[in-house]
């Protein structure tokens, strides 16, 4: 009788495994019809020879990163867009949002991820259908939330992999220059080329991608705090040779952090882009000063749009050029912010 039921037991527990194995392997995927619509929220100055700066604020839902062929047809949309109304061209650097590349580890996930009401149970459908991997990262996390810090890692050769493929590739399509917002990554550095990850601490970082769609430089990196999403300044920012100007790339969407870094090497910015996140405040008089003070003659900063679990919002980008800043408006939906230097 007791080997009756410990064969019944095992029997119940293989069965139990088969079918979450199963599950696990199970990625349907759901019809979504995707707003692809933009409008110019900001138009500053006359075309020139010295080219431009274009932000994007796309307008992205959580069922956009169901697969990566679903966030390029959006983001491609409003490219097409751009270049219709003659905004791109040779000397073009358009400027992405913070973290559109973190949430790459929700691509190809269960459908439970997106309808989730709140990040967190996102992040625990992450886990339970990644169970492997998300064990694998759990060793490698560290910090106060340990958790947090496993899941943003969970996927992180993925993401590094789809990251590059998707900026890289739209800056080449396009011929643009391209600051790719950002993603968090556990050590990332680029390698022969390639963005790579290691098993060190999480960092939010950029990457710009030239016109034929190569990385140039190493990741802008930011120290990231996984519990509380917090980018935190970093040491020096790089300066980047681009066709409109020598660039550097501000995560965390607080400018002042600016009087906090230098550049690496002393050399002179001249254009900064501020890829930030949902909630990010703007503050105009204070940028205006930042800016001034510190030799830049034009810069961006533009936000993620939309809703992505229980975070939503539609906040308005800043231009600065001329030792002024505009304000882009506060209508919903995606908006192109273009600034002629």
């Amino acid at each position: 009788m007791r080997l009756l039921i410990t064969l019944l037991l095992a029997l119940a527990l293989l069965v139990g495994l088969g079918s979450y194995a199963h599950w696990i392997e199970q990625r349907p995927s759901s019809h979504y019809l995707s707003d692809l619509r933009s409008q110019v929220a900001l138009d500053i100055g006359e075309p020139g020879p010295r080219g431009n700066l274009l932000g994007i604020q796309p307008e992205l839902f959580a069922t956009d990163y169901q697969s990566l062929a679903r966030l390029r047809l959006k983001l491609a949309a409003y490219l097409d867009h751009a270049r219709d109304l003659g905004m791109l061209n040779e000397r073009t650097v358009v400027v992405l949002p913070e973290h559109i590349g973190t949430w790459l580890l929700a691509v190809g996930e269960k459908e439970e991820l997106y309808r989730a009401a709140e990040r967190r149970q996102a992040m625990h459908w992450l886990a339970a259908s990644n169970p492997l991997d998300f064990l694998g990262a759990l060793f490698s996390a560290g910090g106060d939330a340990r958790l947090d810090d496993a899941m943003l890692r969970t996927k992180a050769k993925t993401m590094a992999r789809d990251y590059q493929q998707l900026f890289g590739d739209l800056a080449r399509d396009y011929q643009i220059t391209l600051v790719a917002g950002s993603i968090v990554l556990p050590e990332p550095r680029v390698a022969r080329g390639r963005l790579e990850v290691g098993r060190g601490p999480l960092y939010n970082v950029s990457l710009v991608f030239d016109r034929a769609g190569n990385p140039q430089g190493q990741p802008q990196r930011h120290a990231f705090r996984a519990g509380a999403l917090a980018t935190e300044a970093p040491d020096a920012l790089q300066v980047l040779d681009t066709p409109a100007g020598r660039l550097g790339v501000l995560l965390g969407g607080d400018i002042r952090q600016l009087s906090q870094v230098n550049t690496q090497g002393g050399e002179a910015l001249e254009l900064l882009a501020m890829p930030s996140d949902l909630d990010s405040q703007t503050d105009a008089p204070l940028l205006d000063e930042q800016l001034q003070s510190n030799g830049i003659r034009a810069g961006l900063k533009v936000h993620l749009r939309g809703r992505l679990w229980e975070r939503s919002g539609q906040p308005q980008a800043l231009a600065f050029a001329a030792g002024r800043s505009e304000r882009g408006a506060s209508e919903r939906g995606a908006q192109l912010i273009n600034l002629w230097l």
